[in-house]
């Protein structure tokens, strides 16, 4: 058996998690149980693609609508994966969106970004005919944290959103430099060459809103999450202005922190 290399470890966080697939069935079962519990708008379809929809969880008064996108290397689940999301800040007043996109080999990664931009124009005019109120916050983990970086990276005027629309960001152990992916096995189902991974990097682009996006990592992820996210602190210094560690916290629980209102993560927000 080889042994992984230097870059597969820090890029592959499921070798470092052994419990990795109980997270991931633990997902899908609380998933069920809050779509089962809440009333929400399943599969709204925010473009022509057959996986182009997203789930409304609306929430009374709501003070913000939470964009999340998820993570999976931008080739694996779902957004039926974390509807576990909803409940608890549906309760708190802020009203979810989970979106959909589709994977990896099937599309490349630039298109699945121009798909997020899609949805997030969808619901800037879409949303208040259900009841969504309030400014939108984009999330997301792993590759969907990286997917949120590239929103504050977008000429939102080209896809008429206002600029009151979006009022901030939370990216939880998001990558932000892609070229160190070409080197990692996941780049089979990727296609990253130099030059796509450059092109898709958010550490090379220059930021299109001016607001806060929180940069989250768990305290036990490798060492090269917590450098990609350092990476866009220094890139981005006016929106990120920190990197925060997350104690006790790994790769598949640190996304745990979005729903957790007490985190430094939305203190910025609330």
């Amino acid at each position: 058996m080889n042994t992984p290399s230097w870059h597969e470890l820090e890029y592959s966080p499921r070798l470092s998690v052994p419990d990795a697939a109980d997270y991931f069935r633990r997902w899908a079962e609380d998933s069920r149980a809050a779509r089962q519990a809440l009333e929400h708008q399943a599969s709204l379809a925010y473009g022509a693609g057959p996986n182009e929809t997203l789930d409304l969880f609306p929430a009374p008064k709501s003070r913000y609508l939470l964009v999340f996108i998820h993570g999976g290397y931008w080739r694996a689940f779902d957004k039926d994966d974390f509807s576990w999301l909803a409940p608890p800040l549906v309760r708190a007043g802020i009203s979810v969106a989970v979106l959909n996109y589709a994977l990896c080999p099937a599309v490349r990664l630039a298109e699945i970004t121009e798909q997020c931009r899609r949805a997030v124009a969808w619901l800037s005019r879409e949303a208040p005919q259900y009841g969504l109120q309030g400014p939108m916050l984009i999330s997301g983990h792993s590759a969907g944290g990286h997917l949120t970086a590239e929103m504050f990276a977008t000429p939102w005027e080209s896809y008429g959103v206002s600029p009151g629309a979006i009022a901030g960001g939370i990216a939880v152990s998001g990558l932000f430099d892609l070229e160190p992916l070409l080197q990692v096995s996941v780049n089979r189902d990727l296609q990253l060459d130099p030059a796509s991974a450059r092109a898709s990097s958010p550490i090379y682009k220059e930021p299109t809103l001016r607001v806060p996006l929180l940069l989250a990592v768990g305290a036990l992820e490798s060492s090269e999450f917590h450098r990609q996210s350092r990476l866009l602190h220094q890139a981005w210094p006016n929106n990120c202005p920190e990197v925060i560690s997350l104690p006790g916290l790994h790769h598949f629980n640190a996304p745990e922190v979005l729903t957790d209102l007490e985190s430094p993560v939305w203190r910025p927000f609330l």
